[in-house]
């Protein structure tokens, strides 16, 4: 019989897991509790790194539809729940884990798909949205950026020429036509 705070247990864990984009089931044997601060602090605000009981995590997953931790919950476990950018948590993930050679990562979900350790490393080698939007941003504010010229270039042609394109053609075929019927009085009968 389950007691009562293995229930709110379970409950925290399945909410957890439902509220999540991205989660990394890892083995933190050996890891000293400084280090463990040190693995919160450089995962963000926006993920929750958390020690669990197995068998506890292991109902609350199936109850949220998980099964991506099937077989692999034994041992000292700890998740990382990300509810920001997953791409940023998992190099932090395994970045630490390259220096800290005790965090073991096992596995993980992303957006509904199971992955596995090396897919947990790809996907950290992707470049982050926020650096993406760090670089795009540099890009653009640069005031003397190739892009920009380019992109000011292109609008301003659009907005001077819109109106002179659509207006185009109506005097063209205006045009053609006044041509036509001087074009046939000019031609000699037979």
């Amino acid at each position: 019989m389950a007691t009562p705070q293995k229930e709110v247990s379970v409950e925290e864990i399945t909410a957890d897991f439902k509220e999540s984009s991205a989660a990394v089931l890892t083995e933190y044997r050996g890891l000293t509790v400084a280090q463990l601060k040190t693995l919160r602090r450089s995962l963000g605000a926006d993920t929750k790194y958390t020690v669990v009981k197995n068998t506890l995590t292991g109902i609350a997953a199936k109850a949220a539809g998980i099964d991506a931790f099937d077989g692999q919950l034994a041992g000292p476990t700890a998740i990382a729940f990300i509810k920001g950018d997953s791409v940023a948590a998992a190099k932090g993930l395994t970045d630490f884990a390259k220096d800290n050679e005790k965090l073991i990562i096992k596995a993980g979900f992303f957006e509904g798909q199971s992955m596995d350790a090396s897919q947990i490393a790809d996907l950290a080698a992707l470049e982050s949205r926020e650096h993406q939007l760090a670089r795009v941003a540099g890009v653009l504010q640069a005031p003397a950026s190739a892009a920009v010229r380019v992109i000011d270039a292109l609008r301003l042609k659009l907005e001077e020429g819109a109106p002179a394109a659509a207006e185009a053609p109506a005097e063209e075929a205006a045009a053609a036509e006044e041509a036509t019927p001087a074009a046939e009085e000019a031609t000699p009968e037979a």
